[in-house]
């Protein structure tokens, strides 16, 4: 278990002080777009079930808040609701190598935390940047076969959010191989939910900040965990994934920074159909081209969106649809966007979105596949309606790092979230914008989302 205990002396050992100001900023633009994806959320079906709940099992107010509400409760359930509400509307950002959402898992369960041990922003800071070091490269350590069933932002998730409030409790080394045994001993959650268009995959991202803040907590009491829970005989690895690699846990710790290779979401659907969404729309404003004039859309994908969008053929929900490449290419190639308030008002009320779906289809792609999960490339072949064949390419979709959104950019998308729920005012848009480009300044974070 040597790469755990590397990860593990990392994790320990780093300081604020360590982390360049460029991963700070950027850890600053990830909190505020997955503020905007959790307030995006509000009044939509299940995130109401999940405020129930908690409602029902939690206290009745607390120090730590339910960002959709603003009510009070204890950090457990902050992070649960939080967890839930995040990842709903398919904004919230994504690592790609990894094929981890982070910050659905980590913000909640270290907003929560810090709001209970009245913790300023620059230890949110730090202690997120640690959740995502090590989220990701234990992501990356699973492998792609462990996504091929399981949902990395359910299972890794737990101990991404687990890390992240151990070193807000300023966790040892010692303490960062139980908490990674306490997490990781609770990693669930499965694809199979997309096959009926059921609620779990907001239960797993609830579960896995929750769960990893319920880890990190009972570690900082004494509670033990699996001292080898990622590469042992019968750990993580051993049971989940069938292409591991140890060394990915350690790669250049403290000088490669992954948080900063994340990549935030451009159109409100599933990150697999993003780059053949890109290329389509590239090659229709290159070639002058209207719906219309398409007869079909071959998009040449990697194995890794075949499992996952393979299993949506017709949509029956709007979370459905965010699945569907035939639905997401539909609504950009006849509206020229897929974002929030096109999958609620066209998505599956458009009949020429539902017949363009018919059009589109999925190909395995040698190159796009040998590329993935570093690279997630876009291309498509288009045959028009008057008997040519026209290909689109693109390398980086928008919200790539090298294609990265700005801060005005991101700005914008959060007022756009805000909007589409009515979550917030303009001004209180603005606001809260502010107070996350101070994030560092932050003495108190408990009335802050307020």
């Amino acid at each position: 278990m040597i790469h755990t205990q590397a990860l593990a002396e990392f994790l320990a050992s780093l300081q604020y002080s360590q982390i360049p100001v460029d991963v700070l900023n950027r850890t600053e633009d990830l909190f505020l777009d997955w503020l905007g994806s959790a307030l995006a959320s509000k009044g939509s079906h299940p995130i109401p079930l999940f405020e129930n709940y908690a409602k029902n099992m939690g206290p009745a107010d607390g120090p730590a808040k339910i960002i959709v509400s603003g009510r009070g409760t204890s950090a457990y359930f902050a992070a649960f609701v939080n967890g839930a509400s995040s990842h709903l509307v398919e904004q919230d950002d994504l690592h790609n190598s990894s094929v981890l959402h982070p910050a659905t898992v980590v913000f909640p369960a270290v907003l929560a935390a810090a709001q209970d041990l009245n913790k300023s922003g620059r230890e949110l800071l730090l202690a997120s940047v640690a959740g995502y070091e090590a989220g990701i490269r234990i992501g990356e350590f699973l492998g792609r076969s462990h996504y091929r069933i399981f949902h990395t932002t359910a299972t890794v998730g737990t101990l991404a959010a687990a890390v992240a409030v151990g070193k807000l409790l300023d966790f040892n080394q010692e303490q960062f191989i139980n908490l990674l045994g306490n997490a990781g001993t609770q990693a669930a959650g499965l694809w199979e939910f997309l096959r009926d268009a059921a609620d779990s995959k907001q239960l797993h991202t609830a579960k896995a900040a929750a769960d990893g803040l319920l880890a990190a907590y009972m570690t900082r009491d004494g509670l033990t965990g699996a001292r080898n829970i990622l590469e042992g005989e019968q750990g993580m690895a051993a049971g989940m994934s069938s292409d591991a690699n140890p060394a990915k846990l350690s790669d250049r710790l403290g000088s490669r920074w992954a948080l900063a290779e994340t990549s935030f979401k451009f159109h409100a659907s599933c990150r697999h159909t993003h780059p053949a969404a890109d290329a389509l729309l590239a090659l229709m404003q290159r070639e002058g081209l209207e719906h219309q004039q398409i007869a079909s859309v071959v998009t040449r994908v990697h194995q890794g969106a075949i499992d996952v969008l393979g299993m949506v053929v017709v949509p029956q929900s709007i979370h459905q649809a965010k699945f569907s490449m035939g639905t997401v290419l539909g609504l950009i190639a006849v509206h020229g966007k897929a974002g929030l308030t096109e999958f609620h008002t066209l998505a599956l009320n458009d009949p020429r979105v539902s017949q363009f779906r018919e059009k589109v289809s999925m190909v395995l792609d040698p190159e796009v596949d040998s590329a993935y999960p570093a690279r997630w490339l876009g291309r498509v072949v288009v045959t028009t309606t008057d008997g040519r064949t026209l290909n689109g390419a693109i390398d980086e979709p928008k919200g790539d790092p090298g294609n990265t959104l700005s801060r005005p950019e991101l700005e914008d998308k959060f007022r756009r979230l805000l909007g589409f729920s009515g979550a917030k005012t303009p001004e209180q848009a603005t606001t809260l914008i502010d107070r996350v480009w101070m994030l560092h300044y932050s003495d108190d974070l408990r009335e802050w989302v307020e």
